[in-house]
């Protein structure tokens, strides 16, 4: 290429090293151009759907309802395709299809309502919808997510128009030999499945993933399959992250938060994380305590399990306090010396006293405290946290839910 000697201009090092880079993927005018123009292209498309989540708390049942329903994103597109074609009811069916298809197929065949009709009447509005959700990706980018085993069959219905005479017979007997084949209802379900994942095109989960509801390990078993995500960490998050790192007060805060909620079952099924100490410390050291300020938040225990719980709660909180108190004593940049109250306490007396005032205590029962050192674990207590801390680290879905944390 000519250049005039005006429009010369000796290149930085950095922009040679850019230039380098891109003659290695662009070795041609053309290959240049071709980028280029794909590129303004995707400029002119409309602007993929952005999904905004916060204060997920582990109520993984209500956020898969949302993941699935894309925040209304798919039923508004379905009032916006189907708007004076099918009734309310007709599109909360179909809205209801597209969420949980599975489990409608279930009920509609057990109801005997899954004839040929309704299966071409259905695929035909499934893949209107699928249409406009897609319409405003590039081609490329939709093949990217179609499902391995229906996604050429997919590809087709959304891309041809069966409204053109030619493509009409073509479009007809795919959808016919769908049906023929026994094969409508996995394809309903594939169909369906895509339409939830290409609803959204981005999703930002903004803080607390963790804590209150039982299911967090699952949202994020969930999280780590989209296909477009980023994470702001919340106080809950960063809490189970310095637990999973080896902090032994975020391991006593974490587990004495899931505790007064009542999960277990996250801590031991959904993390394999070991409670056999802590839980011959609530019985051999609060074993006659009734631990009544402890109770777990729970409408699904038993009493038995409440009084267990509630006991390692308590147990769980006695250490936490201590611990916390060693974070607060290490950095004193953190002004928090008024959260230090184990010193405070007179438990002859039965008071605590906060800020130059005495006040009673609604629990005076504290066996692992020590006059002289208040801040000291027991060794009961040392023995518990060397057994959770090698426990959290060791468990590898928490360890793999946190490298996502940290990745995103």
């Amino acid at each position: 290429m000519n250049v005039s000697a005006a429009n010369e201009r000796v290149l930085t090092e950095i922009e040679k090293q850019f230039a380098v880079s891109l003659s290695k993927q662009f070795p041609g005018i053309d290959d240049a151009i071709n980028q280029i123009i794909n590129l303004r292209a995707i400029l002119g498309l409309p602007k993929g759907t952005e999904h905004f989540i916060s204060d997920i708390h582990g109520e993984y049942e209500g956020f898969l309802h949302v993941l699935k329903t894309g925040s209304g994103v798919v039923r508004r597109k379905i009032d916006d395709v189907f708007a004076n074609v099918l009734t309310d009811a007709e599109k909360r069916s179909l809205a209801t299809l597209i969420y949980y298809p599975e489990q409608k197929i279930d009920d509609l065949v057990s109801r005997g309502i899954t004839n040929n009709s309704w299966y071409r009447v259905t695929l035909h509005r499934l893949t209107v919808v699928c249409r406009l959700i897609t319409s405003k990706y590039t081609r490329s980018k939709v093949r990217k997510f179609l499902p391995k085993n229906f996604g050429y069959i997919i590809d087709e219905l959304i891309h041809e128009d069966g409204a053109i005479p030619d493509k009409k017979g073509y479009c007809d007997e795919i959808v016919n030999t769908i049906i023929s084949t026994g094969m409508a209802n996995e394809f309903i379900i594939a169909l369906s499945n895509f339409i939830q994942t290409m609803a959204v095109d981005r999703m930002h989960i903004l803080g607390d993933i963790f804590d209150r509801g039982p299911g967090a390990d699952i949202i994020l078993d969930k999280l780590m399959t989209h296909h477009s995500i980023d994470v702001q960490w919340g106080n809950h998050d960063i809490l189970w992250m310095g637990a999973a790192s080896g902090s032994l007060a975020c391991i006593a805060t974490a587990m004495r938060i899931s505790l007064r909620y009542g999960n277990v079952e996250l801590l031991r099924e959904g993390y394999g994380i070991d409670t056999s100490a802590l839980v011959t410390l609530a019985l051999e050291v609060y074993g006659d305590d009734p631990a009544t300020m402890f109770r777990p938040s729970s409408d699904t225990l038993v009493e038995k399990e409440i009084l267990l719980i509630a006991r390692m709660h308590k147990a769980l909180a006695v250490i936490e306090a201590k611990l916390s108190a060693d974070v607060v004593k290490r950095r004193p940049e953190f002004n928090m010396t008024d959260r230090m109250l184990l010193d405070g306490l007179n438990l002859e007396a039965g008071t605590v006293t906060i800020a130059g005032k005495k006040w009673e205590l609604n629990d005076k029962h504290f066996p692992t405290l020590d006059k002289a050192d208040p801040f000291a674990l027991s060794e009961e207590e040392k023995i518990v946290m060397q057994r959770l801390r090698s426990s959290f680290l060791s468990s590898e879905k928490l360890q793999k839910h946190v490298r996502f944390l940290f990745e995103k």
